[in-house]
């Protein structure tokens, strides 16, 4: 038999089952209910035949839950049968399976505490953990799944105890031998032999702190051990490796510390943390980058110096902005105004570039006088309101960019509702369809372009440069197209990879803040590398007849590699210990996705949030400093191979 308490003070429960001789299972419930005014307890007595077992079935054990919604019984030759009692009138049974290898036979079923594992021990010493888990085909909709096979113990296992407090339970076996396990981790945690004299174990137990083993002997006596098992839920393979956990329908990587009850099972994997800071590194570097280099590159080489000793220091001002500040804003402020505007958002990373490089081409076509006159601070003022008017365009073209990519709906679009993915994917292509053209344009067919439009009065290049670009564009545009219309007919979907279903406080948001926060130093340190290149480098290069743009690109920034390197890698650093921003405005939550419109927890973020809630010297307590030790283990390999990096380019460019 087996039994459970429950039901509340005033209406307490007792359920029970048991199977007699004849092999006829009864489930029972006995329920009290006091009278308010007498103060008196009246018990009423229900009672419920299951289905009967096939016939010669030898009944080993049997076990109830605590709702008493399931009867499990276990068979002398390895067989559970599983039955659904949540209608106490009319249970069934909902599962039959064999939980242990044929020919084995069971010597004892026990549950874990909150019933979601059961441990299957046999004759042959082999100890089984299986879960109950959603999805199967009973009325209940559960199944019962063999999750971890654990080490064999040298004879049969006869004795079972579980913990109070998680997942480590106990086995004794017919020869003596008393094994304490954990089940998650799947390790053996202790090995006791028995005293001298005894021959087995009839029963053992863990105190209630799980300090201390109790067995009792066959022949009636007691051995006890004190014991001292403070993290048996950690081993490398729990913290770095896939865990099956309890409710999980396969081995995952997962971090949750905490529950609101005492039934949970804390799962302390690093790898989303460390996924997490990597993914927001590097969603903030594809924005820092590019900004703060061009940024760089136009400052060192085509601002006037006026111009210059202005700009420099303002942007330098920016590293000065608190981490806190700008997690506030992009939490607050930010994280609203994208999500109502997330079309226009996306439509402005590629028009603003468009719009700046055709205003460049509208540049060329005034009179060199004009443009010599206004080549200083007036310019800079241009390039503001170019900004502003590209910006007040992305956000009216917003609408049918969401029109033409996402069906009209960008967010329905993300959770699979519209379908289509070929504008979206022609847009992530266009970059690259656009490099290829670019690279093929350097080719044959780019000097006969070349020789065509970059011949004639200046008027007439500017015109060629334009026509030559316009032409460029609308070829990237066309390739992209075709290329996501093959991706798409063979089966392509962004949706579910580097993107998926948005929430309001996700990388991207991240990636902007942490773009603003990083800017300022890789633009700092890449500008004065970018001044350091001596003089008569660019001389040689002006003298020889290189545009202003191809001295820039093809000798100033190839001889400050070294130093453009060391910029791009101490901003890295400042990303990935980046803590307020991330904690305020990516959402917290330790996933494993690349979706650009999905949360995350970097590992700076998860100790800033955790920490006041660890108990000292406890697990968790010890994670998160494993945690900081992970994350100097990251920057401090990164750093290395960056200044091994830096080392060559430094040395290549030595000689010049």
């Amino acid at each position: 038999m087996d039994y459970r308490r429950g039901g509340t003070a005033e209406r307490p429960t007792i359920s029970f089952v048991t199977a007699d001789a004849a092999g006829v299972l009864r489930l029972s419930r006995a329920e009290s209910r006091m009278n308010i005014m007498t103060r008196q307890m009246r018990t009423t007595l229900a009672s419920a035949e299951l289905p009967p077992l096939p016939s010669g079935i030898e009944i080993k054990t049997l076990l109830l839950t605590d709702q008493a919604d399931m009867v499990i019984v276990g068979t002398a030759d390895g067989e559970v049968f599983r039955y659904d009692a949540r209608d106490f009138n009319a249970p069934r049974l909902a599962e039959h399976v064999r939980v242990l290898p044929e020919g084995e036979r069971l010597t004892g079923l026990y549950f874990l505490i909150g019933e979601q594992s059961l441990v299957a021990a046999g004759d042959r010493g082999s100890v089984d953990v299986l879960f109950r888990l959603g999805g199967g085909t009973a009325p209940d909709g559960l199944r019962l799944v063999r999750a971890h096979v654990l080490p064999r113990q040298p004879a049969a296992t006869e004795a079972l105890a579980a913990s109070q407090r998680g997942k480590m339970f106990i086995t004794a076996d017919t020869g003596g031998a008393v094994w304490l396990r954990h089940s998650t981790s799947g390790q053996v945690l202790l090995r006791l032999d028995k005293p001298g004299g005894a021959e087995r174990y009839a029963a053992v137990a863990l105190t209630p702190r799980d300090d201390a083993i109790l067995a009792i002997a066959a022949d009636g006596r007691v051995a006890m051990w004190n014991i001292a098992v403070p993290h048996p839920e950690t081993t490398f393979a729990t913290i770095f490796g896939r865990v099956w956990y309890e409710g999980y329908d396969a081995p995952s990587w997962t971090w949750q510390s905490s529950a609101g009850t005492d039934q949970f099972e804390p799962k302390l994997s690093l790898v989303p943390l460390i996924f997490g800071t990597v993914k927001a590194t590097v969603y903030a570097l594809l924005f820092a980058v590019p900004v703060a280099l061009l940024a760089a590159i136009y400052t060192s080489e085509f601002l006037h110096r006026r111009v210059r000793a202005v700009v420099k220091p303002a942007m330098e001002m920016m590293a000065s902005l608190p981490s806190v500040v700008l997690g506030f804003v992009a939490a607050l402020i930010l994280a609203p105004l994208v999500e109502e505007i997330v079309p226009a958002v996306l439509f402005a990373l590629i028009f603003l570039p468009l719009a700046f490089i055709a205003a460049a081409h509208l540049w060329q076509l005034l009179p060199r006088a004009v443009m010599l006159r206004h080549a200083g601070l007036s310019k800079l003022g241009l390039i503001f309101v170019c900004l502003a008017a590209a910006t007040w365009a992305a956000g009216l073209l917003g609408r049918p960019f969401e029109a033409l990519v996402f069906g009209g709906d960008v967010k329905a679009w993300l959770n699979g509702d519209i379908p289509g993915a070929v504008g979206f994917t022609a847009f992530l292509l266009l970059p690259v369809s656009a490099l290829l053209i670019v690279v093929t344009a350097a080719g044959p067919a780019g000097d006969a372009l070349d020789r065509l439009t970059g011949t004639g009065s200046r008027l007439r290049v500017a015109i060629g440069a334009l026509a030559r670009w316009l032409l460029l564009s609308g070829a990237a545009l066309a390739l992209a197209v075709a290329l996501a219309s093959l991706l798409t007919a063979i089966g392509f979907d962004p949706r579910g990879g580097l993107v998926g279903t948005y929430v309001q406080r996700n990388t991207l948001i991240v990636g902007f803040a942490m773009g603003f926060a990083v800017i300022p130093i890789i633009y700092t340190i890449s500008e004065d590398a970018l001044n350091s290149v001596p003089e008569h480098l660019r001389s040689a290069s002006l003298a020889c007849g290189a545009t202003a743009w191809q001295t820039a690109t093809r000798i100033i920034l190839p001889t400050a590699a070294s130093g453009v390197f060391a910029a791009v890698m101490i901003g890295m650093g400042r990303a990935v210990g980046e803590t307020m921003i991330v904690v305020m405005a990516a959402g917290n939550t330790p996933i494993i996705d690349w979706n650009i419109f999905n949360g995350l927890r970097a590992l700076s973020a998860n100790i800033a949030v955790e920490l006041p809630e660890a108990v000292r010297d406890g697990t968790l307590f010890r994670m998160l400093f494993l945690a900081a030790l992970t994350l100097f283990a990251m920057t401090f390999v990164v750093n290395t191979l960056a200044e091994v990096i830096r080392l060559r380019f430094r040395r290549r460019a030595a000689a010049l």
